[in-house]
């Protein structure tokens, strides 16, 4: 489309929070790669009779500095729609504002769950999306007693929590609980207790930094150890493999609604596009093609309600079905949150992941976690135990 017809369109302004420094640059810097994206080919499309006028806030991975972004977006550039916050601890400061003023927060990432707020649109996978299949499959093919370690903030409180509850009502045991601060990168004493403890599993949920550190460290502790220790997350991402690196990255089991090797004709036009613009050698995050996919819903939302007013645009997104990269998605009036596709994936050589399970269907969320059967779950364990824990029946193995 030629500049002079995006002229003629009026102008949308859509505040994007993303912090470019910090403990978690790297995956929020790649999720406003993704929202910029998704602008450029809104507003570069003949579908959409608006644009959007990006306004970008950048909080520098300082938790309060989410609420003065937001403010300054709503207060100096009008914004009815935010995209944006990475972590659950910068989403809970911006919710109170967004809340008072009647604005949206389109939210991208996953999250752990056990919230709902009619001035959030949830993008991201809830806890039924990813840690229950996770854990499921932990129990049934690995062990049921696990080593949790993370970081000291809600993700990993709340996703610790849902683990405690399934393994120790299926009669397995948490080992232990360790916590670091954003952005540590002292590991060296939890891997030293890994080492020595021996644990049959480790869950990891710590952020950014302090998880590359992890790997690496655990990874070289192991191999001296003549160790093999399989390591579980909710969280990790194709670009985090390549900082992590190849060898220490490998063997990873991880629960996501996308991965970049998804044989969907949607995905592979969006990974070649995608490279096309950030690199032959760059790669898609699981955050960054959600914050895509945010940006892709809420066009589509406005350009059906005609108006960008807040009421009219949640009711013009609900149950619109969109064929993203990561399969069908569709938001739930009911609680806000999207159906989703869960999978499962193995890291391996080459910075990249095997998807080896995935749902049938997209999924209803259930962020409070009310359909869970742990009854169902411990009875499936002591099965799965008697029997040698062979493959469960919910999974559908992908070929």
């Amino acid at each position: 489309m030629k500049k002079g017809l995006l002229m003629n369109k009026p102008s949308i302004p859509l505040g994007l929070v993303f912090s470019r420094s910090g403990p978690y640059a790297m995956m929020a810097g790649e999720m406003l790669k993704s929202a910029l994206m998704a602008v450029d080919e809104v507003n570069q499309s003949a579908e959409f009779d608006f644009i959007f006028a990006p306004r970008l806030r950048d909080p520098g991975g300082v938790v309060a500095a989410y609420h003065t972004a937001c403010a300054e977006l709503i207060r100096e550039d009008s914004v009815d729609h935010i995209v944006g916050c990475y972590t659950s601890a910068s989403r809970k400061q911006v919710l109170p504002i967004v809340e008072r003023t009647d604005r949206l927060l389109w939210h991208p990432a996953r999250y752990e769950g056990f919230e709902c707020s009619d001035n959030v649109i949830y993008v991201g996978a809830a806890p039924n999306h990813t840690v229950i299949p996770l854990v499921r499959y932990m129990l049934d093919n690995i062990a049921g007693d696990v080593f949790c370690v993370g970081s000291n903030y809600v993700w990993t409180w709340e996703t610790n929590r849902v683990m405690r509850e399934i393994v120790t009502g299926a009669g397995g045991c948490i080992l232990a609980e360790r916590l670091l601060e954003l952005g540590e990168k002292a590991v060296e004493h939890i891997v030293k207790e890994i080492v020595v403890r021996k644990p049959p599993v480790v869950f990891n949920t710590l952020v950014g930094e302090s998880s590359y550190y992890f790997f690496r460290a655990l990874h070289q502790a192991t191999m001296s150890a003549g160790l093999t220790i399989p390591m579980l997350s909710c969280s990790l991402c194709e670009p985090e493999l390549t900082l992590i690196g190849s060898a220490a990255s490998v063997g990873c089991i991880t629960s996501s609604a996308y991965f970049e090797s998804i044989a969907r004709p949607e995905n592979r036009a969006f990974v070649g596009r995608w490279k096309k613009r950030y690199g032959a050698d760059s790669h898609p995050s699981v955050d960054g093609q959600s914050t895509y996919v945010c940006v892709l819903l809420l066009a589509r939302a406005i350009r059906r309600a005609g108006t960008t007013e807040v009421g009219a645009v949640r009711r013009a997104a609900a149950n619109h079905r969109y064929d993203s990269p990561q399969g069908p998605v569709w938001i739930d009036p009911e609680n806000n949150h999207c159906f989703l596709t869960s999978r499962l994936a193995r890291s391996v050589p080459g910075c990249r992941f095997e998807i080896f399970w995935e749902a049938a269907a997209p999924e209803r969320p259930d962020p409070y976690l009310s359909n869970l059967d742990l009854s169902a779950i411990g009875a499936k364990l002591e099965r799965s135990r008697g029997a040698m824990m062979t493959r469960p029946n919910y999974l559908r193995t992908v070929k």
